[in-house]
């Protein structure tokens, strides 16, 4: 009966063990999808926005297998306390991480849409914009992968840059819709690449709240810090 327990409590950390892989892995192809997507949109750079996209698929399989583990977990394994914690917070952590991944692909897929005279459009607040959300997403893929709370809290905290930096891009995007009409059909792609930057930082905190409540079993406040100004959330 020792040997028995032995062998089913070793199975068991091999089984979170593969769980934790199969999140860092998922994590490392949705940090490598974002970090893609901005340089195709700040550089031009077909090749990376057709790497994001071709990256996607992986994602969702790796969504799939997580769950599938993480149900097998729950329904067989019974764990308990911080086990529990981490399992629960995994199912929706690759939802987060999934939603990002499509994100990112939809950013890659628009910015081989920009077309002239986008060109006249600086991109500087994009560029700092997707730089700050790739920034949270490595922090929040460290902080997942070695339970950082430390770095949890840091992305949390940060949130209220993207939302700012998105702001102001909203609102020079507009004004130059208003003052040139031919930037109209590159500046709404610009608009919806910036707002899916956005929502990619929003996840990152998303993940970051998840992290910390497996590793601390409480919960950060409700209300997230947030950005000023008037540009609509979704």
């Amino acid at each position: 009966m020792a040997n028995e327990h032995a062998h089913t409590v070793s199975s068991y950390e091999q089984e979170l063990t593969r769980l934790r892989a199969l999140m860092t892995r998922m994590g490392g192809i949705v940090e490598r999808q974002t970090a893609l997507a901005v340089l195709a949109i700040v550089d031009g750079d077909v090749a990376a926005a057709h790497e994001a996209q071709v990256l996607d698929p992986q994602v969702d399989a790796l969504e799939r297998d997580v769950e599938a583990l993480a149900i097998r977990l729950l329904a067989l394994r019974a764990p308990l306390a911080g086990d529990l914690r981490e399992i629960v917070a995994a199912l929706k952590i690759t939802g987060d991480l999934e939603r990002i991944g499509d994100y990112a692909a939809s950013v890659a897929k628009r910015s081989l849409k920009v077309e002239a005279p986008s060109s006249e459009i600086p991109l500087g607040g994009l560029r700092s914009m997707g730089r700050l959300v790739q920034e949270n997403l490595h922090r929040t893929i460290e902080a997942l992968s070695s339970k950082d709370v430390a770095r949890a809290v840091e992305v949390w905290q940060s949130d209220t840059v993207v939302d700012e930096l998105y702001t102001a891009m909203f609102r020079e995007l507009v004004t130059y819709m208003m003052e040139d009409p031919r930037t109209i059909r590159s500046c709404t792609h610009l608009l919806f690449i910036a707002k899916n930057l956005e929502r990619i930082g929003d996840h990152a905190t998303n993940i970051a709240e998840r992290v910390y409540y497996a590793a601390t079993g409480e919960m950060l406040p409700a209300e997230r810090p947030r950005g000023g100004g008037a540009a609509p959330k979704g």
